[in-house]
């Protein structure tokens, strides 16, 4: 099972009003990237902070009116590929959300790991223009990475039992990249997840997975949604 973290906790002071309710097309930018999310996650945690009731209560009438519109059915058919069986968005609030988006990223990625994840999508909500494909291939990628390391796993265990099963799971971190530019969402293994949200002393999510990945990989996209953050009306 994956989850996905939506990242969306800021005052946004840069926009001028709360960017997780501003518009791409039709839909808030938090109901867009929980459906972009959807794609290949079963649950989606949103942690919020400034204004946090207000965005929640904006999001969950936002859903009743598209769930009454049929909107959904992009995301029950990339449900049923990868075997969810339900969509999920489920919100987290930060209390300590002034301290910059890091603090966001812990509160996230702990709430994720309540649920059991295999792996955890890393979205922030200022990145509308990420396609759904990128995300499916992020998480098909890192799907593939978990099953070798399971059969690496299994083998150490056959030939010398004691040591492998003292062995940490794979630390692992998948990063897409446009024109050799980093960009999100981010993919986190499990193990690496649950050792950034432990991490109190790291700045942002880069310098955490620098300290605690035992290995970083990266997926070159032809999206160029991967580095488009909007910080601006008209970004």
């Amino acid at each position: 099972m994956m989850i996905g973290v939506l990242l969306a906790a800021g005052a946004s002071t840069r926009m001028g009003r709360a960017k997780a309710l501003a518009k791409t097309g039709s839909e808030s930018f938090v109901a867009h990237g929980i459906r972009n999310l959807w794609c290949a996650c079963d649950t989606v945690v949103v942690v919020l902070g400034a204004d946090a009731a207000r965005i929640r209560k904006r999001t969950e009438e936002e859903f009743v009116r598209q769930v009454e519109t049929g909107c959904f059915e992009r995301e029950l058919c990339s449900a049923r590929r990868h075997r969810a069986q339900k969509l999920e968005v489920r919100f987290a609030v930060n209390r300590a959300w002034k301290k910059g988006m890091y603090s966001s990223v812990r509160a996230g990625l702990a709430a994720a790991a309540r649920l059991g994840p295999e792996a955890v999508l890393v979205l922030p909500v200022d990145h509308p223009a990420v396609r759904p494909g990128t995300v499916l291939d992020l998480a098909i990628v890192m799907a593939q990475a978990l099953y070798a390391a399971r059969g690496r796993r299994a083998a150490r265990l056959r030939q010398a039992p004691g040591r492998a099963s003292r062995r940490p799971g794979l630390s692992y971190a998948l990063v897409p990249r446009f024109r050799g530019r980093r960009g999100h969402p981010v993919v986190l293994s499990a193990p690496l997840a649950r050792a950034i949200a432990k991490d109190a002393g790291a700045e942002t999510l880069s310098d955490a997975v620098r300290r605690n990945a035992r290995l970083v990989g990266y997926l070159d996209v032809r999206d160029p949604g991967v580095m488009r953050n909007v910080n601006r009306p008209g970004d």
